[in-house]
């Protein structure tokens, strides 16, 4: 990992020397040391060695040594500094200067700083820093680090430390802890200030752990979670998926997955097609979203959104609570009843969460408020009225749904009454009628049966029509009647 470290007084990681003194400078892994040669006149050659070994000569010659750092060195033509590329502890050491008669002696520390994980990481882990000084001399450090914001970082030596070697673990970290981080060093023997700069980055979410969402029944909800890959610059690739499920012991239906590549571009797939939503194709860069257009009370519960990075997971969950309400008697309430209307949440609230029924424009008496963690609450109307439950969070109402209770108008009773009336003299009226039709049907099929027996006793008997009369009118008949009969 590459660290990048503060310069001081102008050598970049190197504690300045005066000409011709043998001075302590330090160096940091992976950085470029300059070792300063004194006032080396312009014209003068000067060779430069490590621990007697030669690394470069510059003067009428050029020379090129065996020294380890050779190949990553070079002399400036003009200072006659040695500059030392790629730092390593390895080159920790003494460095001598020579020109003419004199000899500048150098004495490099060299510190090497790395974080775990590369300095990737997720919310909620612990990186770990390790602090390597080369051996040549190994002072009593104090260390101290400092987050992005300048604030210092809990932390604590692991057991692993060695002088050599100090381990330290950090505190846990947030998608907001992103940013540059300095690690001060400080030893009073041999005097040390130096600060080793390093980057953190951690990939989540800009939205809380938890989030809770109010809607009503029939609401337009948007639910969104902000990713922050582009604001720390994540050059790698992850990927992501968003649950539903309605209760913490339900199970969960996946609604999409999503995936972003080390450009930034990011992909989704809608993964349900029973449960209704939409991906709006306009957000912001970054952003996961998706709309419901017309909620439903189950469409309540536990949104949660998750990203995977080599094997490791986030979340961030956001908890839609939806409420209705409704009444005992459907239409409008007639005079002398009573309804009770009903407010529901569809989930369970927190302790400093309440329903709460009033009546606009009412009094102190129509109002009704839920108990602790209770879902629903209930009024009983007797009057016409417009109703609102509330959902109050610590004082702040949420979301509010009005109810309008109608009473019946008195015209309307009296015809109610009137109808109910007429309806039953028309009932009695039907019912007369029926009897007497049913009466006049009897009738004729007595006569009928009558006159059937008249032919048949005219055709058996052969009768005349004058000797039958008193026969026929034995039976209420008319003689003419036998006689047209017969």
């Amino acid at each position: 990992m590459h660290i990048c470290g503060s310069p001081l007084q102008g050598s970049p990681g190197l504690i300045p020397i005066m000409a011709e003194q043998s001075e302590l400078q330090i160096g940091v892994a992976g950085q470029t040391a300059i070792l300063n040669c004194g006032g080396t006149p312009h014209k003068t050659g000067v060779t430069w060695k490590y621990n007697n070994l030669l690394i470069r000569h510059y003067g009428g010659t050029y020379l090129k040594g065996k020294a380890t750092m050779t190949n990553r060195s070079e002399i400036d033509r003009k200072s006659k500094h040695l500059k030392v590329l790629d730092l390593r502890l390895s080159d920790a050491g003494t460095y001598t200067c020579e020109y003419d008669s004199y000899i500048v002696s150098i004495s490099l520390h060299v510190f090497q700083l790395t974080i775990s994980l590369d300095g990737r990481f997720l919310p909620n882990e612990v990186p770990e820093l390790t602090l390597m000084q080369s051996s040549s001399s190994l002072p009593d450090l104090a260390i101290t680090v400092f987050d992005s914001n300048k604030n210092t970082v809990r932390s604590t030596l692991s057991e692993n430390t060695t002088p050599q070697k100090y381990i330290l673990k950090l505190k846990q970290l947030e998608a907001t802890d992103s940013g540059t981080w300095m690690c001060h060093i400080h030893s009073d023997s041999p005097l040390i200030n130096q600060n080793i700069s390093f980057d953190v980055k951690v990939l989540g979410f800009q939205n809380p752990n938890l989030e809770r969402k109010y809607a009503t029944v029939d609401s337009t909800v948007i639910l969104s979670w902000l990713l922050n890959f582009q604001k720390i610059k994540w050059k790698e690739d992850f990927t992501g998926q968003l649950n539903w499920k309605q209760q913490e012991s339900a199970t969960a239906h996946e609604l999409l997955d999503f995936s972003v590549t080390a450009r930034g571009e990011q992909h989704e797939t809608k993964k349900s097609s029973h449960f209704r939503f939409e991906t709006p194709e306009s957000k912001p860069e970054g952003t996961i979203k998706v709309e419901l257009p017309k909620v439903h009370f189950n469409h309540s519960g536990q949104y949660k959104c998750e990203l995977a990075y080599k094997g490791r997971y986030v979340q961030s969950m956001i908890e839609l609570v939806v409420m209705k309400v409704s009444a005992s008697h459907v239409g409008p309430l007639p005079r002398g009843a009573e309804m009770t209307l009903t407010c529901q949440v569809s989930g369970p609230l927190s302790s400093n969460t309440h329903l709460l029924w009033e009546r606009v424009n009412g009094t102190q008496m129509d109002i009704k408020k839920s108990k602790q963690h209770e879902v629903k609450v209930e009024v009983n109307v007797s009057a016409a009225g417009l109703w609102t439950c509330h959902l109050i969070e610590d004082n702040d109402r949420k979301i509010s749904l009005h109810y309008a209770v109608e009473e019946t108008p008195v015209w309307n009773t009296y015809v109610e009454i009137g109808a109910s009336i007429g309806g039953s003299v028309l009932a009695l009226g039907l019912v007369c009628l029926c009897i007497i039709s049913s009466i006049r049907r009897q009738r004729r099929q007595q006569r009928r049966k009558r006159m059937a027996q008249a032919r048949q006793y005219l055709l058996e008997n052969k009768t005349s029509p004058r000797m039958g009369k008193d026969w026929f009118q034995d039976r209420g008949l008319d003689g003419r009647a036998g006689r047209n009969g017969a």
